[in-house]
């Protein structure tokens, strides 16, 4: 369709709702691939149908979201592997025997840190920081719901803001695609400007320092300390039963057994990074690194617990097909979730609801309403880099044309995409926030969500006011 009509956001808006009232995302992210194929087969639900399953499977055909899919897929043996030679069991009596985690509050605090620490990827910054907070989390009974709503505030928000990752050189390479004389300067400018990310890590420290619990989190946290890690019926996106099962008479392995290879992943993204952009960082593939990444740390955890001596490779394999299993509907979702946005792509989707703002504005209100119309096409889309690629090369010319900050206005884009993603129940990295704390998915929505909607509003006034004063 070339020219975007008002029920192309129909289908979004569908697996949105459908995710949100009926716990079922597989069947909400179909129902909205479903719809959207429909719309775009003359309203014939027989070929939308089979265009459906056409859409899905080219997926396949982009090797970046290949990549993507493979590498979820790896996560879960990564995770088992770890979790089966005795790695996070030792890594958290680590922690506990030095005092340096021995309350709730220094659990949150690790969490959050980690966050911070880790900015090389996303995806890399929530496996580490789920992995190691989560058993002290589960002991000193504080929500596995919190500790999602924590890495998911500091792995996306903390990654935008660097410009030596694949977050920083997507964003880069987009703002180059405009025109403008120095990208990686006015990416840097922006920085300061991303009220969105900068809010969202400032308001979990702050959640953290008064223990605040708003909404569902009040009532998770109430649980947890009752002793019920999960809601009944609830449905965890991993299983970690493996961290219990260690007999404490087979004595504490080594803590190396999980920081090893977790920090010859992280090591190996900017090595990867490196490799493929042929000596530039910046310009390397994000998709090829993370998965160089999570391979490089499979082979030493398996190498790891080979030498460790109580485990054959065809243990191993053993733990790895399960975790990969483990981790198989994940993928399922991620593969959805990048169908329906292929599909709200041929749609038009983003282009129709950016348009919408594109008549006679008042300068001042620009910033603002780019950052909403941003946050709006994240939601609906699942996707912060999808949201990228549609606001940034439409809010910089804008800026451009109109004699407004260039820096002002690309980090109302980056805000509006990072909240929209934060918040929506089909963004990969909010479902990836859900595996690696082991939560149900739908619980980690709607606890984390009043929080996400209280930064947007305190960055949605601060765009105001910049506007005001600029």
């Amino acid at each position: 369709m070339s020219d975007p009509a008002w029920y192309s956001v129909l289908p979004p808006v569908l697996a949105i709702v459908l995710a949100i009232w009926s716990k079922q995302v597989i069947l909400s992210l179909a129902a909205g691939i479903w719809m959207g194929h429909t719309l775009l087969s003359q309203f014939n639900p027989l070929a939308g149908l089979a265009r459906s399953l056409d859409g899905t499977i080219n997926v396949f055909t982009d090797p970046g979201d290949a990549r993507v899919l493979v590498f979820t897929l790896l996560i879960g043996p990564l995770i088992a592997t770890i979790e089966h030679s005795g790695g996070v069991r030792g890594f958290v009596h680590y922690l506990e025997t030095r005092h340096w985690v021995h309350n709730g509050f220094r659990a949150q605090i690790l969490a959050w840190a980690t966050g911070l620490v880790i900015f090389v990827e996303s995806s890399i910054t929530l496996l580490v920081a789920g992995s190691v907070s989560r058993p002290l989390f589960d002991r000193h009974k504080v929500s596995r719901e919190k500790l999602a709503y924590l890495i998911d505030a500091t792995s996306a928000p903390v990654c935008v803001m660097i410009p030596l990752n694949a977050w920083g050189a997507f964003i880069i390479s987009l703002v180059a695609s405009t025109g403008v004389e120095n990208p990686l300067q006015t990416f840097i400018a922006a920085v300061p400007l991303n009220l969105y990310p900068i809010t969202a890590i400032l308001l979990a420290g702050v959640v953290i320092w008064k223990n605040v619990n708003i909404g569902p989190m009040k009532k998770a946290e109430a649980r947890t300390q009752g002793g019920d890690i999960l809601w009944p019926g609830a449905v965890p996106l991993v299983d970690v039963s493996a961290e219990q099962a260690v007999n404490d008479e087979e004595g504490v392995p080594s803590a190396w057994l999980m920081a090893l290879p977790i920090l010859a992943m992280v090591f190996m993204m900017p090595v990867s990074l490196y490799i493929t952009g042929d000596g530039n960082i910046i310009k390397g593939s994000g998709s090829v690194s993370v998965l160089w990444s999570v391979c490089f740390a499979i082979v030493v955890a398996w190498i790891m617990t080979l030498v460790k001596g109580d485990s054959s490779v065809a243990e191993l394999m053993q733990v790895f097909m399960k975790g990969a299993g483990d981790l198989l509907p994940i993928a399922i979702i991620l593969l959805l979730a990048l169908a329906l946005g292929d599909v709200a792509g041929e749609l038009g989707t983003g282009v129709y609801v950016a348009n919408l703002v594109s008549g006679n504005i008042p300068p001042v209100l620009l910033a603002p309403i780019v950052f909403l119309v941003s946050a709006f096409i994240a939601f609906s889309v699942g996707s912060s880099w999808g949201t990228f690629a549609i606001m940034i090369p439409i809010a910089v010319p804008i800026a451009a044309a109109l004699g407004l900050p260039v820096p002002l206005m690309l980090a109302a884009a980056i805000s509006g995409a990072i909240f929209g993603d934060h918040a929506s129940p089909i963004s990969d990295t909010t479902v990836l926030a859900s595996m690696a704390s082991a939560t149900d998915h739908i619980d980690h929505v709607r606890t984390q969500l009043p929080y996400a909607l209280v930064a947007a509003g305190i960055a949605t006034i601060g765009f105001l006011i910049i506007g005001l004063i600029g």
